[in-house]
């Protein structure tokens, strides 16, 4: 199964992410990185590579970022680790999250999770 991670300058918004993403796909290997080490907001190097590491198999690993320099962090990350198949993807942290987990355990491949996922910006909560 592709990993996840969600990236957060926010221990609690990482960890709630996660907690609504498994109440959807409770077997999703699924990680949060949110906060820094002491607790207070930021985006930690070493939480970011732990929670790669933690969900890390050769299906790959999406990571999810709520912002700015939770990308970049991110970015750093993946750079120092060297792997093909870890990506960050630009979509809805949340819905990004539910969707990654469900289609994890669903067997798709870390491409086509990808695709699903950058298709997630035109998901409607409401109808027209």
């Amino acid at each position: 199964m592709v990993g996840i991670v969600v990236v957060s300058h926010s221990q609690k918004l990482s960890e709630g992410v996660v907690e609504v993403a498994k109440m959807m796909a409770e077997e999703a290997p699924i990680a949060a990185a949110g906060g820094m080490e002491d607790g207070e907001l930021g985006t930690s190097y070493e939480k970011i590579q732990t929670a790669i590491e933690s969900v890390y198999s050769e299906d790959g690993v999406v990571l999810l970022a709520d912002m700015g320099s939770a990308v970049m962090t991110a970015e750093i990350v993946l750079e120092d680790l060297e792997l093909d198949n870890v990506i960050i993807v630009d979509c809805p942290l949340v819905e990004g999250a539910i969707l990654a987990a469900i289609d994890s355990v669903g067997g798709r491949d870390l491409q086509m999770l990808v695709r699903r996922l950058e298709s997630a910006h035109s998901t409607k909560k409401f109808e027209d």
